[in-house]
């Protein structure tokens, strides 16, 4: 039967486009809250409210999805705002499950980027009906024709039948809270949505009467409660106090369990209610042991419903005990069980994360989508007060018919067209192959394909390359044959001689870029600079000023010392090379060779000629 007082849609896009934006206004009309009671809620570098994660309103990003319940009359609507950017593709992934419909935001200047393709080649997997949504209508440069073309065009390519292919298209903006059908009518407020959930978003098709099932899709964690399981219920009932069989999607075995609450989405909250039917989205209390892709079904007829499959990662990077002379200075360095304990518990609900022992017992190889996916939790880590050192990010290859074959991305960049040709030749020399070019004003939009790996380090090159002009998108494309060695760093780094700290008068010679200031505390080993050459050098950077007597001519000189550059995290990972760790700590991050002594260097590069 169809359940016709429910609807469950997803919003999906590319980074950037305005999926949380507009969420955040639709929760505004929806006339479920006053506006002063959402203003409490507003902040972040773009003053949102779904964005609620401290590192979401930093950097500026949606980086978990997230469910609220809205009521338009006497339908529920169970909306889910997903992350934009290819490294949380994993949230993107088990989240459609839940969904019937999904609203698919594209920009009307940008048009379909490489998320966007992503996001919807993943609808279609998951059997939702997409609705079209062409935001931002109100920018100078919007080109919403050529934009549904394109958008029509991306429909076909990925294999869309006719009935998918005639999309309901809407044209909005977020920010303005505005929507409308047609471009002759001017837009007032955003209804024409609110019609289309309940006119385009299919109503689930259930069996309440068959034995429960229910898939747990995403896992939350509550001081007084412990762990809560959000998932949907596929069939039958779910009911406060049930009793319960939970089939696990790792390796199928059964364990029995009680349910001790039940949670429906209501608003920005949860309610507790005494049972969920199926076709509705829930969350429950009391199965401590249940992880994602776990089914609950009716205690004497367990049946697992289909796992849940996750693209694999594509880079992971070796994680492991902070041993530098300055570990615990400034929070708790993890030993190697505390290390393995934190990772663990991450991949309960981080499903796009795997982990694996290293070499050593103080190592583990953590892998992901890509650098922002490891970068949010070194950052989650480090918040916590927790110090660790990692190494260079690899990609991974695999071995595909007995040919060695590594990961390709598809990388679309925007930038003024007076450094098109810094672009092309930046891209060029890092194996990438050129695909198209489009000309919007006096932007250029320049696709390739390129292997993964020559994507670290890229970025920065970019930016420096452009001057903070260029915009980089880019998303897993597909395996192909391995090429040689990606390009590493061209320049040399000063390494410190000693430990103590930075002087003025000992780094006022140096030339190149410093990455201390005069004052800082320094170990030998550490990475302090970068000079012109392709050797690195052991400087000392911590000498005092001789207090002689005798004066000379210009021997009393101001030092002129360069303000030193400083790293983010990401920057870091990108910058270190394979024999070089970055020191993650509560206070900062420091880069340093794995070898701290130079005899130790010396000696380990011997043994590998």
């Amino acid at each position: 039967m169809k359940r016709n007082d429910i609807r469950n849609v997803a919003v999906i896009a590319h980074v950037d486009h305005g999926k949380t934006t507009l969420v955040d206004q639709m929760l505004r009309q929806s006339g479920l809250f006053r506006s002063e009671e959402l203003d409490k809620l507003v902040g972040g570098q773009h003053g949102l409210i779904m964005d609620s994660n401290d590192q979401e309103r930093e950097r500026g990003i949606t980086i978990l999805a997230k469910n609220c319940g809205i009521r338009i009359g006497d339908v529920k609507v169970n909306l889910v705002d997903t992350p934009g950017h290819a490294d949380f593709g994993g949230e993107v992934e088990r989240i459609l499950k839940m969904a019937d419909g999904a609203f698919v935001l594209v920009d009307s200047a940008e048009g379909p980027l490489p998320q966007t393709r992503f996001v919807l080649k993943k609808a279609f997997a998951a059997g939702l009906k997409p609705i079209v949504i062409i935001n931002k209508i109100d920018r100078p440069d919007a080109r919403i024709t050529d934009v549904h073309a394109l958008m029509f065009d991306l429909f076909i390519e990925l294999g869309a039948d006719d009935d998918t292919a005639s999309f309901p298209i809407i044209y909005a903006s977020g920010r303005a809270g505005i929507a409308t059908t047609d471009m002759a009518v001017e837009p007032k407020d955003l209804s024409p949505l609110f019609d289309a959930i309940l006119n385009n978003v299919p109503a689930p098709d259930v069996d309440q009467d068959a034995p429960l099932q229910m898939q747990v899709m995403a896992l939350q964690y509550d001081e007084f409660k412990g762990k809560i399981a959000i998932g949907r219920v596929f069939a039958g009932k779910i009911r406060k106090n049930q009793k319960v069989s939970v089939v696990k999607q790792k390796d199928g075995t059964v364990f029995p369990d009680t349910i001790v609450q039940v949670l429906e989405f209501d608003r920005l909250a949860k309610r507790e209610v005494e049972e969920v039917r199926a076709g509705d989205i829930c969350a429950v209390v009391g199965i401590d042991d249940a992880d994602i892709g776990d089914t609950i079904c009716e205690f004497d007829k367990p049946k697992a419903l289909p796992p849940l499959t996750i693209d694999e990662p594509t880079l992971d990077m070796v994680f492991r005990v902070n041993d530098s002379p300055f570990a615990s200075r400034d929070g708790k360095p993890l030993t190697s069980r505390e290390l393995r304990d934190r990772l663990e518990k991450e991949l309960q609900h981080n499903v796009a994360l795997r982990v694996a022992p290293g070499e050593r017992e103080s190592e583990f190889i953590v892998s992901g989508r890509g650098l922002l996916h490891l970068g949010v939790l070194l950052e989650t880590m480090r918040r916590e007060g927790s110090e660790v050192a990692v190494g260079k990010p690899r990609v991974i290859m695999k071995e595909i018919d007995g040919q060695k074959m590594e990961p390709y991305e598809h990388l679309v960049v925007e930038v003024p067209a007076e450094h098109q040709n810094s672009i092309m030749r930046l891209v060029l020399e890092r194996s990438g192959e050129f695909q198209r070019m489009e000309t919007h004003g006096n932007t250029m939009q320049v696709e390739f394909h390129i292997p993964a790996r020559s994507l670290i380090g890229l970025r920065t090159r970019m930016l420096t390359a452009t001057q903070g002009t260029a915009i980089m998108h880019h998303n897993f494309l597909d395996y192909r044959p391995a090429k040689g060695a990606a390009p590493g760093r061209a320049t040399g780094v000063y390494l410190s001689k000693n430990t103590a700290k930075i002087t003025a008068y000992a780094i006022d010679g140096l030339s190149g870029t410093l990455f201390v200031s005069p004052g800082d505390e320094v170990y030998e080993g550490q990475i302090v600079g970068e000079h012109g050459r392709d050797n690195d050098l052991v400087v000392n950077v911590t000498e005092m000023k001789p207090l002689t007597n005798m004066r000379a001519s210009g021997s009393d000189a101001k030092a002129s010392i360069k303000p030193a550059v400083n790293f983010s995290m990401e920057m870091a990972l990108e910058y270190i090379e394979d024999d070089e760790l970055v020191e993650i700590t509560p206070a900062g991050i420091r880069m340093r060779k794995i070898l701290l002594k130079e005899g130790d260097r010396k000696r380990s590069g011997r043994q590998n000629k």
